[in-house]
């Protein structure tokens, strides 16, 4: 018997041995990037966007979306190569809890987009196919900037957005890419130009780029304020841009309700009739920049076209005829501010907020003012008796539904 072919065999079988091993612990880059609780920080610092896909293994929904984004992740990962740009991910939340309880996840499966660090102010709710999650990154990574070739194209810009400009001497330098990065967070909210070389040399000195903020001139008195701090720090410049991109005072809309419904804060909201309260708004966003700018953590200062938005009015006992008026929404209930006119009084708008905080907006609305309080008084179109409860959240019926993919774990 001729046993010369066991060497052969024996070879073989090692080669298929480490082959198998391989592949095994060096998985292919096909498919989102799995994340887990010791990758996921640095992926997110590494990259400019970080698309997620949050799912659990159990969620019929979850199984059938996770070819197609696998699938786009390999699209994408072949239209942006360059490391740092675009990485698609994919968090399995049962296994990585505590991921899921950092980026509040309540149902499956959820796709978020995290630029820079920062996750998006929503949840991606396009459609969920490989042509639509290609173009959305495609979208995402467009460039914000426009550049200008003349000086004087800066005085025909649209002012009824907020504007940063960029004077610097070339568009390769660190504090262009600062200036860049910053921008992508905040595309949606302010519109940004830049000028480069000989075209801006007067408007800055040599080698000291400049970047100036261009409120929103048809509604505000603002000048132009230059950056004072350096555009080598990303995180300074990033909250210094952020800070007069997005106004303190903000108009909603139906386009934008679930979005500013899914910051999870209460609104303070000016009701009014545009064009014919343009002079109560613009005083009302006064009053709040002076005297309540405590409380943009806690609470949304908005305005609110009263004609469209009738239907909480009508939840508040109100009509178009009781316009201009102010009111709270704090996704229980709705509350009106007593007399638009007393917003003009020092403290008392402060204290109308506050009252919503300690109780005190709900206590009255059931027993009425309280005798001992000079400054008490009714708030909402019923109550006192103990039997009415103030108007339900008109508000919280925009914002996005808790069940809207899947059954929650937890009603299973």
């Amino acid at each position: 018997m001729n046993f010369s072919f066991f060497p052969k065999c024996y070879h073989l079988t090692v080669f298929l041995y480490l082959f198998v091993t391989y592949i095994c612990n060096n998985p292919t880059n096909s498919g989102a990037v799995s994340l887990t609780q010791s990758t996921i920080d640095n992926i997110l610092a590494s990259n400019e966007l970080v698309f997620i896909n949050f799912y659990a293994d159990w969620c019929r929904f979850s199984n059938m979306l996770a070819p197609i984004f696998d699938e786009a992740a390999d699209k994408v990962a072949a239209e942006f190569p360059t490391p740092g740009q675009v990485v698609m991910g994919k968090v399995d939340c049962d296994k990585e809890g505590s991921i899921a309880s950092r980026f509040h996840i309540s149902k499956y499966p959820t796709l978020k987009l995290i630029r820079n660090g920062q996750p998006a102010k929503r949840e991606y709710r396009g459609k969920r196919s490989v042509e639509a999650f290609l173009e959305f990154i495609q979208k995402q990574l467009e460039d914000p900037i426009k550049e200008f070739k003349d000086i004087s194209e800066l005085n025909n810009l649209d002012t009824k957005k907020r504007i940063i400009i960029g004077f610097f001497d070339q568009k390769d330098c660190p504090e262009y890419n600062t200036f860049r990065r910053a921008a992508t967070n905040l595309k949606d909210d302010c519109q940004f130009h830049a000028g480069f070389g000989d075209v801006v040399r007067v408007m800055h000195p040599p080698g000291q780029p400049v970047v100036v903020f261009r409120p929103d001139v048809a509604l505000s008195n603002e000048r132009d304020e230059a950056y004072k701090g350096s555009l080598l720090d990303y995180d300074a410049t990033s909250v210094w841009m952020a800070d007069r991109c997005v106004p303190l005072v903000r108009e909603i809309t139906f386009e934008n309700a679930e979005e500013l419904t899914e910051e999870g804060l209460p609104f303070l909201i000016l009701f009014h009739r545009p064009g014919i309260d343009d002079d109560t708004v613009k005083r009302f966003k006064d009053i709040v920049a002076n005297d309540l700018i405590s409380e943009k953590q806690n609470i949304n200062f908005l305005t609110a076209d009263g004609k469209k938005f009738a239907h909480p009015l009508h939840h508040l006992g109100k009509s178009q005829s009781d316009l201009p008026l102010i009111a709270i929404d704090s996704f229980r209930h709705m509350y009106s501010f007593p007399n638009v006119k007393d917003m003009e009084i020092p403290g008392r708008l402060k204290a109308f907020i506050q009252d919503l905080y300690s109780g005190k907006l709900h206590r009255e609305f059931h027993y009425g003012p309280d005798p001992n309080d000079i400054h008490s008084s009714h708030h909402g179109s019923t109550g006192g008796s103990g039997s009415t409860t103030p108007p339900e959240s008109s508000f919280k019926k925009l914002g996005p539904s808790k069940n809207r993919y899947t059954l929650l774990k937890d009603e299973l």
